[in-house]
């Protein structure tokens, strides 16, 4: 009993990171910037992000558009800055670190039909602002946090915000010691000019101001680092101390941010805003060795990945695949090595134009080709997991990957010309991946938002096969899913006795986890139904990761 007291009388502390002037500048970057530096200072902590769609979840959302859509362990689908979060501070969330409009407005007009209000007039305010803080307390008493991080997406000034800078406003009223609020704004350096202007940032400040919030710290991000004069400036027309404005230019990893950050003694900044006393002085020295092994490594390894989000332009390329960018870098970089990643369209491998393109593969260290949904790319896709087979090029599939790689060995090994996936062609005799049972209700309601299979699953390991070898001989693991299809339980057996393995399956033994090829018929040459990428850390790269990179290198090297 003492202990639940203490912990619920704990006086927790609240940093909201908002945008000024432009999204997309690295607000997601320096929330989970500032949970390493608030680590590193002893505290725990957590975050939550708030998006501003009236969507529930990011589940629905085109990945070109809105970027990847990051599956937390319980199975909620979300922003892709949850992947950040989670990859900076090594921790798993849940969803109720996770909100957007539509959810908060769904759970407020839920309580109102139970009589949770006990019969008042709901209004927007304050009842929706209320509801954002009281999901923020509770993600924050969940994780039993010191400090809570919580980022608003977008920008100030944007409609769409005005209830959660509502509610930041709240809880600075409520506890004035205990919240402060971050800008992260854009100083623009136009070329004709030769200038760095800050009279945007000005603007973003007073946005915030009107309505009743004051920044304490402005993170002003910008193509160069900020000057003195600059600084003063934006510290005299803005309301915050000059040391406050801390100078964020563009740099050559995402991973620097936090140790930027301690050269300007941010940590010490924001506990003097909290009014919180450090628990020891900064402790960067873990992220230091892996950022230096992100400077010093010396060897490449070249790796293609097979896709089909490219046709938007090269921008959109690290939101559709930020986790596997990033895993494929955690892996690299922990065996010395920095990634080379080619970006090939499966496309411009379909037909007879592009059997010739095929050979291109050879140049390439490893092929990987992430999840995906629909039709499109599909038999260049089929092509390339052909030429790395018979090749011996080190191949890895993720979730439709792994669907595809079982097509492929069905139509090419066992002979089975017309085998498909449900997805492809329902009418194919030979439906190798099929449509989960449950999932079929699901489609004929027209039930698409949060009817996956999501989340974590637990697997088990075949001894001797190449997954568990990569996993350090581990029976059990534990994986996140986003998938509707599955290996059809009736070819399990014919596939098996084809040579393909299926090294990790459910505990009941129905669904197929993990495909494999022997080592001894392929180096490297395996799927996985799940996304492994989503729980790669850069101090604990994903243990699959690690051997593709093993042996893409060491095809290299030979």
């Amino acid at each position: 009993m003492a202990t639940k007291k203490s912990k619920a009388n704990r006086r927790r502390k609240f940093i909201f990171v908002v945008g000024g002037v432009m999204s997309g500048v690295g607000k997601g970057i320096t929330a989970s910037s500032i949970g390493v530096i608030m680590q590193a200072r002893g505290f725990k902590v957590t975050s939550v992000k708030i998006d501003p769609y009236v969507n529930i979840d990011a589940g629905t959302m085109n990945p070109t558009e809105h970027g990847e859509v990051f599956v937390l362990k319980d199975g909620f689908e979300t922003d892709q800055d949850m992947g950040n979060y989670e990859r900076f501070l090594n921790v798993s969330l849940s969803s109720d670190n996770y909100m957007t409009t539509g959810r908060v407005y769904l759970s407020v007009i839920e309580k109102e039909r139970n009589l949770k209000y006990k019969g008042k007039c709901v209004q927007v305010v304050p009842h929706i602002p209320l509801e954002v803080i009281s999901r923020i307390e509770k993600a924050a008493e969940k994780e039993d946090a010191d400090v809570t991080i919580i980022e608003i997406g977008g920008t100030v000034g944007e409609y769409e915000n005005v209830l959660f800078i509502e509610a930041v406003r709240m809880m600075e009223l409520q506890k004035p010691d205990d919240v402060t609020t971050v800008m992260v704004s854009y100083l623009p350096l136009p070329s004709i000019l030769g200038e760095m202007k800050t009279k945007p940032t000005q603007h973003a400040v007073r946005a915030l101001n009107s309505n009743g919030v004051q920044p304490d710290v402005i993170i002003a991000r910008s193509s160069k680092p900020l000057d003195l004069v600059r600084k003063e400036k934006i510290a005299l027309f803005c309301s915050v101390r000059t040391k406050n404005v801390i100078s964020a230019p563009d740099i050559e990893s995402i991973y620097d941010v936090p140790i930027n950050f301690e050269k300007d003694k941010l940590s010490d900044i924001l506990l003097k805003c909290l009014k919180l006393a450090p628990k020891k002085a900064s402790d960067l020295s873990e992220w230091k060795k892996f950022v230096n092994k992100t400077k010093t490594a010396t060897k490449e390894v070249n790796v293609a990945v097979v896709g089909k989000y490219f046709s938007s332009g090269d921008f959109v390329l690290s939101d559709s695949y930020i986790s596997v960018i990033e895993a494929i870098k955690h892996a690299s970089y922990s065996q010395g090595a920095k990634p080379k990643l080619t970006w090939l369209s499966a496309e411009e491998f379909e037909g007879e134009a592009g059997k010739k393109n095929l050979k291109t593969l050879l140049n390439y260290d490893g092929v990987l080709v992430p999840g995906g949904f629909g039709s499109r790319g599909i038999e260049g896709k089929l092509a390339v997991i052909r030429y790395v087979r018979e090749h011996k090029i080190p191949y890895f599939g993720l979730c439709y990957g792994m669907q595809l790689a079982v097509i492929e060995f069905a139509r090419n090994v066992l002979g089975l010309k017309d085998a498909n996936t449900a997805e492809i062609d329902p009418n194919s005799k030979n439906l190798v991946i099929d449509i989960m049972p449950d999932q079929k209700k699901k489609m004929k309601e027209e039930n698409y938002g949060g009817s996956m299979r999501l989340g974590s699953y637990t697997a088990l390991l075949e001894k001797g096969t190449l997954a568990r070898k990569a996993y350090g001989d581990q029976e059990h693991i534990s994986e996140r899913h986003r998938h509707r299809y599955e290996v059809n339980p009736l070819y399990i057996e014919q596939i098996k006795k084809g040579g393909l393995v299926f090294s990790g399956a459910s505990p009941d033994g129905v669904l197929m986890e993990i495909a494999e090829l022997p080592e001894k018929v392929h180096p490297f040459f395996l799927a996985t139904q799940f996304h492994p990428e989503l729980q790669s850390r850069p101090l604990a790269p994903h243990p699959l990761f690690v051997e593709f990179i093993k042996k893409s290198l060491l095809r290299k090297n030979t």
